[in-house]
């Protein structure tokens, strides 16, 4: 089974159990030079709020987007963004990555800022 595939098929599975409990969800991409973070209300209609690496703003923080000190800023970012929305809970939707190195810095970073799941 080809990597990619293995992968959406891990997101399917979880985008169906957040579609089940119609809860707002935290959409994260990663590539090899950027992260994206993305949060989709209930419906999977309409992008509330977003935050990535490719922004202005954070681009002339940082050096290399693809890393996982690149995946605390925007973690940090789509945390304040959702606040400012008055958006406290959120489910996670790793799109199938594996919790770990930028894809769990941006959760981390992201649960310190206030955000809930």
């Amino acid at each position: 089974m080809d990597k990619n595939i293995a992968r959406l098929r891990r997101a399917r599975k979880t985008r169906a159990r957040i579609a089940d409990q119609k809860a707002t969800r935290l959409v994260v991409y990663r590539s090899n030079c950027n992260i994206y973070a993305q949060i989709i209300d209930a419906s999977g209609g309409k992008v509330l709020v977003s935050a990535s690496t490719v922004e202005v703003d954070v681009r002339k923080d940082l050096p290399n987007g693809g890393n996982v000190d690149a995946a605390i800023l925007v973690g940090k970012r789509i945390a304040e963004k959702a606040k400012e929305l008055g958006i406290a809970h959120v489910a996670f939707d790793r799109s199938g990555f594996r919790y770990h190195g930028r894809v769990k810095a941006l959760a981390d970073a992201a649960r310190e800022n206030g955000l809930n799941f």
